[in-house]
């Protein structure tokens, strides 16, 4: 799959989960669990054990399904490769790493590159991040996105934190390009529980919330 093939698999549904656990047993099953309610993108992230194996174990068992394997919290260079030659297809980094950046670009793999403030983000953009994931986003709200657009309106802002089936409307209209949503989506009780189905259930929300948003 190209870049831009996957770009367009990110852009639409537009919702990629963010999958931070304790226990790795449960990293496949909550993939694909939330695959079945329709979220492609699947951002294992780094912090979560076994993150590696567990990514080269995905790309090989969901790819084929139609997920997109990606890395998250990436902090260096290393664990981008690492990540990118294990299957992944996509990778995120909470914080603005220019170094990241070019790793990707070489690899020919889309970044999502960390940013809080309008420099950063244009730091970012400049670097050649395909995304701005704005981050924390809770604590800024759609009126500030809409506020860095206006004069950086090429930007293309992914918020992850404080995006719930209530708020992505409010993100998307703002101009969100896609969202992320972490806790929101992939829920403790569902994992504590193995609520799989719960789990798809509210993956499925998050799909249609997107798509009512983007139909207004």
């Amino acid at each position: 799959m190209t870049k831009s093939q996957i770009i367009e698999r990110i852009l639409d549904p537009g919702i990629v989960a963010v999958i931070r656990v304790d226990s790795a047993a449960a990293l496949m099953p909550i993939c694909e669990a939330l695959l079945a309610g329709g979220v492609t993108g699947l951002e294992i992230t780094m912090t979560s054990p076994d993150a590696i194996p567990t990514i080269a174990h995905a790309s090989r068992e969901l790819t084929g399904r139609g997920a997109l394997i990606g890395v998250g919290t990436v902090l260096d260079t290393e664990t981008c490769r690492a990540a990118i030659l294990a299957g992944a297809q996509f990778v995120v980094t909470p914080v603005c790493r220019p170094a990241i950046v070019a790793m990707c670009l070489r690899y020919g793999k889309p970044v999502a590159c960390g940013a809080y403030t309008p420099t950063e983000a244009l730091t970012a953009h400049e670097a050649g991040a395909d995304f701005i994931k704005l981050f924390p986003a809770d604590g800024l709200g759609p009126k500030y996105i809409q506020n860095i657009l206006a004069p950086l309106p090429m930007l293309r802002i992914i918020p992850t934190g404080g995006v719930t089936v209530e708020t992505a409307g409010d993100f998307l209209k703002a101009g969100c390009a896609a969202l992320a949503a972490g806790s929101s989506l992939v829920a403790k009780e569902f994992v504590k529980n193995q609520d799989w189905v719960g789990l798809t259930a509210r993956a499925a929300g998050f799909v249609e919330a997107v798509k009512k948003a983007r139909a207004i």
